[in-house]
């Protein structure tokens, strides 16, 4: 598709904004049911496209992919009536007589960029909460997986007209000319780098923005933890999808006194869960691309390497990769997007949450420890867009609550409630009655004005 005819398709969709057949909560009810179906009736396609993008197997790709999606779909249908439902607030006395409500409202046009790691996922969740509020949408999926953008853009054309949904493939290009655009709402999933970009592009047109990035998200470990389940539990959320998810365990913050035995159950959970030789594990997934091995493999510094380290470029697989670290290491200075899990230690907790707070901003934190006060002192101290207490990754693998960061990590959320919040306006409505005018607070003022307006204002 050239500039040229994104351009008119995209303008035809926003021209017929005034008839959007999405603008009615019946239609957009229906149309989730649609895709639901219609996913059901693609899923072979999709996870095969899984497979050769992410070499991820059928299990991962429904749990963490499909599933999620049919989840948030069957939630979304079931409660988008009660969402969109005009709500009554109370009105102050100074306003009788009246009522007051708030009247929840698409934003209108949305463009939603989708990255490459978790490209079904990432694309349809947001397109989801989007539709459910009532919103046409333009998506744009990841160039650096072509297979899984393929069997998106034919899962939209089966579901949707140009008019509902539109899918423009592309690379780089394709997605500047897409945010020089005029969008009533962006919705964005990738970089911080390309985040500022997107929030550049968005001022320009004063438009409202949602940007879930990352960060490096930490995993404190204390003296009362139950060191098995907590390997069990950090292999699986760090190892998941090669490394390459957003909310992964980027590093393990442990206590001194735990670190030897943490390291050897982590070496033990790494082999029961991927083999003793994960590359050849079919079921273990790839990097993305050559870049990304690159720079993944670039961290692995040989004098610091606990477990793990072994690479095979053809195949593009990296080991799950234990490091010994500290916070000068070349590992803990930018986001880990990799199967390799920097260890650092701390001697107090105190010097653990001072050690987390000094870094920007993450996406996720994971706590484990048997310590009710210790939990909660992390909890409370530290900064961080969501996360688990003696658990990793799983909090995002919920309808019932949003998900998203702060400040580099992300702004705003989106899941259920808080997505079909996110891409609404809520109008905020008087609606004064025409029987009774209250003389008090028109010109001329005077003292008995004065006295009635401070009584029913106070």
């Amino acid at each position: 598709m050239d500039k040229k005819e994104i351009l008119a398709k995209i303008k035809l969709q926003k021209d017929g904004l005034a008839n959007n057949p999405l603008f009615s909560c019946k239609n957009r009810i229906a149309a989730l049911k649609k895709l639901y179906d219609n996913i059901k009736f693609l899923q072979s396609e999709i996870v095969d496209a899984l497979k050769k993008d992410l070499n991820k197997c059928e299990v991962e790709s429904y749990m963490s992919e499909i599933g999620l999606v049919l989840s948030e779909i069957f939630y979304m249908r079931k409660h988008t009536a009660e969402f969109a439902a005009i709500r009554r607030v109370r009105t102050p006395l100074a306003q009788f007589a009246s009522k007051s409500f708030q009247m929840p409202c698409p934003y209108g046009q949305v463009l939603v960029i989708s990255p490459w790691n978790y490209p079904f996922m990432l694309s349809i969740e947001p397109m989801v909460d989007a539709i459910a509020a009532g919103n046409c949408v333009v998506l744009k999926p990841s160039e650096s997986s072509p297979n899984v953008s393929a069997v998106i853009e034919k899962l939209i054309e089966k579901t949707f007209q140009n008019n509902e949904v539109l899918v423009v493939r592309g690379g780089r290009d394709e997605c500047s000319f897409l945010l020089e655009q005029d969008w009533d709402y962006i919705f964005f999933t990738g970089s911080t780098r390309v985040g500022k970009i997107v929030m550049q592009s968005a001022a320009e047109h004063f438009t409202p923005v949602t940007l879930e990035m990352g960060g490096k998200s930490p995993c404190i470990v204390d003296e009362t933890a139950n060191i098995p389940l907590a390997a069990k539990r950090i292999v699986f959320g760090k190892f998941l999808n090669c490394g390459q998810t957003c909310v992964a365990p980027d590093f393990v913050l442990c206590a001194q006194s735990v670190k030897e035995r943490l390291v050897e159950e982590l070496k033990k959970q790494i082999v029961l869960q991927y083999s003793v030789n994960p590359i050849r594990n079919e079921s273990y997934a790839k990097m993305i691309n050559k870049k990304q091995f690159d720079a993944t493999c670039n961290l692995i510094s040989k004098p610091d390497l606990l477990f793990g380290g072994k690479a095979n470029e053809k195949l593009l697989k990296i080991e799950p990769t234990l490091l010994s670290a500290t916070f000068q290491s070349p590992a803990m200075q930018e986001e880990i997007f990799g199967p390799v899990l920097p260890i650092v230690t701390f001697k107090s907790l105190d010097e653990a949450v001072e050690k987390v707070n000094a870094l920007s901003k993450p996406l996720a934190l994971y706590i484990f420890s048997s310590c009710k006060k210790n939990q909660n002192k992390v909890l409370a101290s530290c900064q961080f867009g969501g996360g688990c207490v003696n658990d990793t990754v799983i909090h995002l693998a919920t309808s019932n609550m949003g998900f998203g960061g702060l400040k580099q990590s992300g702004i705003g959320a989106y899941h259920g409630k808080a997505g079909f919040e996110t891409f609404s306006h809520i109008k905020s409505i008087v609606d004064k009655k025409t029987w009774l005018d209250l003389p008090m607070r028109y010109q001329p003022f005077n003292k008995l004005k004065y006295f009635l307006i401070r009584m029913f204002m106070k």
